[in-house]
């Protein structure tokens, strides 16, 4: 533990760390103290805190690492997560907030000559994933403080509460890494213990007519639902939605802080929606006695951390989107302590009308003002707290989502500047309200990214009221992207993620995640894609080389051929698709 150069005490992490490498060991220490630091033995991955000055030779080799993110036990040993680069991003209630650039991850896996065929196999697979886990994008941290927890819990806190492990701080929720700490934790290096908050960071400075302020913005995905687009939808049984992420919008301004919250999320019921090489797959609402728990369990949960809820639900009302919303508000309605407000979003807003996005603010005008926003002096003494908050989802709570809550977000911030006497109304000063604008819109790339692997789609309707044809442009590129990641490359981003967040556990007691199931589906891929652009070659070759009946027979079958490819193609779908293999969907 280090002390703060002025005069209130906090947990700081070492910010730097010696990375030596030895032949049977991997040996951690603080550049600041030779006698602070741990051994990882290379051999089963056991972890020895440094006793002493203790010396272990010449090592082999010696790097500058900025973290251990945790360690990951497989078949045949440990892994050891590095971060082995960072990038100041801003401040965050005056500590300094770092995003992680590169990851990687060491392996202390010399037993795994001991491993069967199958296992070997297997292990070859969750190496796979660990490659996927090492450029996990939106990771952010920082060595003096928490940032899980936001500016209203921080001051309800007790006094002193910064003076422990900052591990201890975080809240469970938002931390990425939890199930990767536990060895650090079981072994009290406190010291070296990062929490990270996967989600957004962004920070900007604001003019407002020579009174100047700052204005953060960070996103903090839950990891109880952690996973893709397709593959992870509305909620598991105990009522954690997928695609949950709190939102807080902090304002400095001449020694006052607010902040002001929003929550996003999939609709909280059972339902699911499984790739088959469709654009846009069926929608299908499962039919289980628990639903209306699931449903109870989620706002009961909201309405202790947040108070108020007003669920704004911003999907179709015609189509799947509607059956879904039509379950979704019949089932919410049953919870006398939640308002419900439905929305379509697409019906009301479509095409150059973004400003009837007032219509629904309209409706929840009078709640919104209610739950208002948190606010403490230049003494940190609470002024105002917010009272409720609103839950905001669309389909995939990404693009519909953040349009919607950037609005929320000015109108607040507007109020909040009235208040502080700072001015009327952001929009008035371009060059500040552009920033704001900037924020939202690369806060939105920044968790489409995370969840969909694609940036956010309606970016135009952030940062200018309206689609553009560039912006009309960028959406279809993105939408293409969107769609053969979901198809081809999703099912294995779904496993990384159940290994690294603890929710498939790698035991070798435990029966092969592929031992009943021989046939790899993305081994149909390539057979079928050779299979449709041959017979559309030959088909093609055979047309222009004449007009007799033999090219003309034979373009008939080759052209008949490819269609009943392409249909059996089709009908396989979901065969062919990436899929993931360690996890159901619940």
């Amino acid at each position: 533990m280090e002390i703060e150069p002025n005069s209130i005490d906090h947990f700081k992490l070492y910010s730097q760390l010696e990375l030596q490498e030895f032949a049977d060991k991997f040996v951690f220490r603080s550049p600041e103290s030779s006698t602070e630091g741990f051994s990882v033995s290379r051999y089963d991955g056991n972890i020895e805190k440094l006793n002493g000055d203790m010396s272990f030779g010449k090592p082999s080799k010696v790097s500058t690492i900025y973290g251990v993110a945790g360690t990951i036990r497989l078949l045949a040993g440990s892994h050891i997560l590095l971060i082995t680069s960072r990038k100041e991003v801003g401040n965050y209630l005056g500590f300094p907030i770092f995003r992680v650039m590169s990851m990687k991850f060491l392996s202390c896996n010399e037993a795994s000559r001991h491993l069967t065929r199958q296992e070997k196999r297997d292990e070859t697979y969750f190496m796979n994933l660990l490659t996927i886990v090492e450029s996990t994008p939106g990771l952010y941290y920082s060595y003096e403080t928490d940032i899980t927890v936001n500016l209203q819990r921080r001051c309800t806190w007790a006094k002193g509460w910064m003076s422990k492990p900052v591990w201890k701080q975080a809240d469970p929720r938002f931390v990425w890494n939890k199930n990767l700490l536990e060895e650090l934790v079981e072994n009290m290096l406190d010291g070296f213990v990062i929490p990270l908050l996967q989600g957004s960071f962004q920070t900007g400075h604001l003019k407002l007519k020579d009174s100047p302020a700052t204005i953060a913005l960070i996103s903090r995905r839950c990891t109880r639902r952690l996973g893709t687009r397709l593959w992870r939808r509305g909620a598991n049984l105990e009522g954690d939605a997928a695609n949950f992420i709190e939102t807080e919008q902090l304002l400095e301004f001449e020694g006052f802080r607010s902040s002001f919250l929003q929550i996003r999320g999939s609709i909280p019921l059972l339902w699911e929606q499984i790739v088959d090489l469709s654009y846009k797959p069926r929608l299908n609402i499962i039919d289980h006695e628990e639903t209306p728990k699931v449903v109870e369990r989620h706002f009961h949960d909201l309405l202790q951390r947040y108070g108020h809820v007003v669920a704004v639900d911003l999907t179709n009302k015609q189509g799947d989107e509607g059956l879904l919303s039509a379950a979704y508000a019949a089932e919410i309605q049953k919870l006398s302590s939640v308002r419900y407000v439905s929305f379509d979003f697409h019906h009301c807003c479509g095409g150059s009308n973004f400003d009837n996005i007032q219509l629904l603010y309209d409706q929840i005008a009078e709640d919104f003002e209610k739950n208002g926003y948190f606010l403490i002096d230049t003494e940190e003494k609470i002024i105002l707290e917010q009272r409720g908050v609103i839950r905001s989802n669309c389909i995939d709570s990404l693009d519909r989502t953040n349009v919607t809550q950037s609005y929320l977000a000015r109108k607040s911030l507007d109020s909040q500047l009235q208040r502080l006497g700072a001015l009327s109304c952001i929009s008035m000063f371009t060059e500040d309200f552009e920033i704001f604008k900037t924020m939202w819109v690369e806060q939105g790339d920044e968790i489409s990214l995370e969840y969909s692997g694609t940036h956010a789609l309606k970016r135009d309707l952030v940062r200018y009221g309206k689609q553009t044809m560039t912006g009309l442009i960028k959406d279809g590129m993105s939408a293409i992207s969107r769609y053969f990641l979901n198809n081809f490359q999703d099912g294995i981003r779904q496993d990384a993620a159940d290994l690294i967040s603890g929710r498939y556990s790698v035991n070798r007691d435990s029966p092969s995640p592929f031992g009943n199931n021989g046939f790899d589906s993305l081994s149909y891929l390539p057979v079928a894609s050779a299979l449709l652009i041959g017979g559309l070659t030959v088909t093609n070759i055979t047309i222009n080389q004449g007009r007799n009946t033999n090219s003309i027979l034979s373009s008939a079958v080759c052209a008949g051929v490819t269609a009943g490819v392409m249909a059996l193609v089709k009908s396989n779908g979901r065969q062919i698709c990436s899929r993931p293999r360690l996890c159901g969907l619940l």
